[in-house]
């Protein structure tokens, strides 16, 4: 029998944790035992004095001079990470690392074993996209190039979710383009439901919207309200149930639903959320930035297309006129509720999308795929 591979797991989190990096440091460990080697987690790694002190430099920087300061982005943590990670490879003897979201971990390990890097974005992509990044002070700014800078020339694999990340490595960070492999990561979902119990639902009336985020504003959660408001006014049932945050007072209708949070780790939310899914014909996210959105995998499992933003790295995710569509940046909700509307009014048209985005997930956006891709660049070595 062919000696598995033995594989460090090379994270600050812990792998148990199923709400570690959106569950994706929790999947990708159970796709890389299942299937590329034995998988072995180095950490948590979580120095509470580096912690702390980083934590309040934050809150004084933002409470005195009105700037952040990424402290898990901090050269004095990398060097720590460093001694740690580097410890722990002592204890036994293993043929690769793999690295989710650790940038930091990896910026001055010293070894010979061959890395693997999964990011879904790079620092440079961060600044000018999210607000928090624009806001860091200029000495923040500069050790969180620096740490994606060293982190990527360490690694012999980088593995990234979109090509909108993979340009940003090569060009701020000179990534050798070789190196490079783009490929989607998977749905949070143990089991996937079976296509007879989801189908079903596009024959019924009215049309139901999703909106699934934490963040009303970045998510675009106004645009998703007026899109409501929009077929409303052109005579065009449609519910729109808002799940994992409250909007404003003034986002009320009586046809939107709020549920404010559902915890997949409690088996009857669980089940709650599984419903919601199954209930659904389009998520409904006009997101104003998105490094990746594990929730389009999701949605894709459950045959529902995704009617959202060309922003970031959806691409690598929403595949317009296979899994939903992405409009433009400047699309309001009239350009939405459009779009929706051409859609649900041709049940041929849906019936094939919603089809095409079950297959898609089958196929590509979940974790069994991307533990097989993994497992083809493993057997390069």
């Amino acid at each position: 029998m062919e000696k598995r591979p033995q594989i460090a797991f090379l994270s600050s989190h812990e792998p148990h944790d199923r709400r570690s990096w959106s569950g994706i440091v929790y999947h990708s460990y159970k796709a890389l035992q299942e299937h590329c080697g034995d998988v072995h987690a180095l950490g948590p790694f979580k120095p509470k004095n580096i912690l702390n002190t980083g934590r309040g430099i934050a809150f004084l920087s933002r409470r005195l001079l009105g700037r952040g300061y990424d402290y898990t982005h901090s050269l004095r943590l990398a060097r720590a990470a460093a001694e740690f990670f580097e410890a722990k490879l002592k204890e036994r003897k293993y043929d690769l690392i793999f690295a989710p979201a650790a940038s930091t971990e990896l910026t001055y390990l010293e070894t010979d074993l061959p890395i693997f890097r999964l990011a879904d974005s790079t620092f440079a992509r961060m600044i000018g996209y999210y607000p928090f990044y624009d806001s860091l002070l200029e000495n923040s700014k500069k050790q969180g190039h620096e740490i994606e800078r060293l982190s990527i020339a360490r690694s012999r694999f980088l593995l990234y979710t979109s090509q909108w990340a993979a340009d940003s490595a090569i060009k701020d960070y000179g990534a050798d383009p070789e190196r490079i492999h783009i490929f989607p990561i998977g749905a949070n979902i143990e089991t996937p439901p079976e296509k007879e119990k989801i189908f079903p639902k596009k024959k019924n009336d009215p049309c139901r919207l999703l909106f699934l985020g934490v963040e009303w504003e970045r998510k675009g959660g106004p645009i998703a309200f007026d899109t409501l408001l929009e077929l409303e006014k052109q005579g065009f049932d449609a519910r729109l149930t808002v799940c994992g945050c409250v909007p404003p007072d003034h986002f009320r209708h009586e046809k939107m639903d709020v549920i404010p949070f559902l915890d997949k780790n409690d088996e009857t939310q669980r089940r709650r959320f599984e419903e919601l899914l199954q209930q659904t014909h389009f998520l409904l996210l006009p997101t104003r930035a998105e490094c990746f959105g594990i929730v389009f995998c999701e949605a894709s499992a459950y045959g529902i297309p995704s009617i959202t933003t060309d922003t970031g790295g959806v691409g690598g995710v929403v595949f317009d006129g296979i899994n939903g569509y992405r409009l433009p940046h400047e699309a309001g909700g009239k350009v939405y509720a459009e779009k929706i509307r051409n859609i649900y009014s041709d049940p041929n048209t849906f019936d094939a999308l919603a089809e095409s985005s079950r297959r898609l997930y089958d196929e590509k956006l979940n974790w069994d795929a991307w533990g097989m891709e993994m497992k083809r660049l493993i057997d390069t070595l």
